[in-house]
């Protein structure tokens, strides 16, 4: 009953994200908090994933994807995508590891190191940035990823954060650490 309630809390604030805020754009912590709390519901605490993107398209709302298992040394993963609050595997993976290696060492879990909620603030500081270095008022929020080398090294792992004027055209790409540093802006 416990995990009904909670997800019934989790539909809601996505039905939120998707229908209000700013036009349904993920575009803070709290909005990115909501995506983690969905990737847990639908995956579970432990699961490990290789890849991570959320986007925005007007006409269809907030899309997630991921590359996603529960058992890392089973070397099998799952390509699943959500949109309009609706989940749906697209495709099975296996992956190629060097001999003597551990599976879950190329792969990351959503905790500290790795976190949603960061990436959010994350969002919402570039969308200031760009609007104070390229005077770009409301800019929309295209897309945010994480960059997961493949050689498992985390300390190698980058957040990027695409935005576009409100009216499109140009993307700009911002790249950052896991701990929050800049690194760099690229249009």
């Amino acid at each position: 009953m416990r995990k009904l309630k909670k997800a019934s809390i989790v539909a809601l604030t996505l039905i939120t994200l998707i229908s209000c805020g700013s036009g349904g754009q993920p575009v803070n912590a709290e909005d990115f908090k909501a995506l983690g709390e969905e990737l847990k519901d639908k995956f579970g605490n432990d699961a490990y994933y290789t890849d991570f993107s959320v986007s925005y398209d007007e006409s269809v709302g907030v899309i997630l994807s991921v590359t996603v298992t529960e058992d890392p040394e089973s070397l099998q993963m799952g390509e699943w995508g959500m949109s309009r609050g609706f989940w749906e595997q697209s495709s099975e993976v296996t992956l190629e590891i060097p001999e003597g290696s551990k599976a879950s060492d190329f792969m990351f879990q959503l905790n500290d190191k790795i976190n949603l909620e960061k990436l959010g603030s994350l969002v919402e500081k570039s969308m200031k940035q760009l609007t104070s270095d390229k005077n770009i008022e409301s800019p929309a929020f295209e897309m945010a990823y994480i960059i997961f080398p493949d050689n498992g090294d985390v300390s190698k792992a980058n957040y990027v954060v695409m935005l576009e004027p409100e009216t499109g055209g140009t993307s700009f790409s911002y790249y950052y650490k896991l701990d929050g540093e800049f690194i760099n802006m690229d249009y």
